[in-house]
């Protein structure tokens, strides 16, 4: 069992009725900083993947490998620059030689990158960075993980079901540890009546990441 940390700091509560004409501006600035600073970095893949994973785990090595390979393949790698396969990430983009990018965001418990990111940006609004990790990458790749993993991937296939962005690749890694949530979708949210089996098609699962990188190829060569 996983013990949840304490922390000490704590985001400022602020009076929401005198911040908010000042609030747009720092939401306009980091808009601002991202675009001019990603805009520069050509095709990139982003990779997500619990916080939590420490170095000597399978599913760490899985990242690192997975990302060498991407970075290999002529794809910048972008993380939300943090520990456990977030660093993984960054450590085999740069291993390849790639470049490796890490998006922070301000925490309770203050989330500083991890040392092998590259080119770091930091923001205080999640659905800021949300945006660049979407606006940016030509694919997402779905490691293991917890609700914040989870958020980003239902975003993103809500996104492209919606036809609010373009449709690309998003990746799920790790048949295992996948498939209860692969066979509820199918089994009872479809089942429901509440997605169609179209929507099922939004994604694709694989076990290695040679399978990965495969994956992005065939979709691009395709187009």
């Amino acid at each position: 069992m996983v013990k949840k940390k304490t922390c000490k700091a704590s985001l400022i509560q602020e009076d929401f009725t005198q911040e908010d004409t000042w609030r747009i501006f720092r939401i306009m600035s980091e808009f601002v900083d991202g675009f001019e600073i990603l805009s520069k970095i050509g095709k990139a893949v982003t990779i997500f993947g619990s916080a939590r994973t420490k170095s000597n785990h399978k599913f760490y090595k899985l990242g690192e490998e997975t990302a060498y390979l991407v970075a290999k393949a002529g794809y910048a790698v972008i993380t939300g620059s943090g520990p456990g396969l977030m660093e993984a990430a960054n450590k085999g983009a740069q291993a390849a030689g790639g470049h490796s990018i890490g998006l922070n965001i301000q925490l309770p418990c203050e989330q500083q990158p991890n040392k092998f990111v590259d080119t770091v940006l930091r923001f205080r609004y999640f659905f800021v960075r949300k945006v660049m990790f979407v606006k940016y990458a030509k694919a997402f790749v779905i490691l293991p993980g917890g609700f914040g993993t989870l958020d980003e991937f239902f975003e993103a296939i809500t996104l492209v079901q919606t036809e609010r962005i373009f449709k690309f690749p998003v990746i799920l890694l790790g048949k295992e540890y996948w498939k209860g949530l692969i066979d509820w979708l199918k089994e009872t949210v479809y089942q429901h009546g509440n997605i169609s089996k179209a929507d099922l098609d939004l994604f694709v699962v694989v076990d290695k990441p040679q399978e990965v990188v495969a994956a992005i190829k065939k979709y691009y060569s395709a187009r």
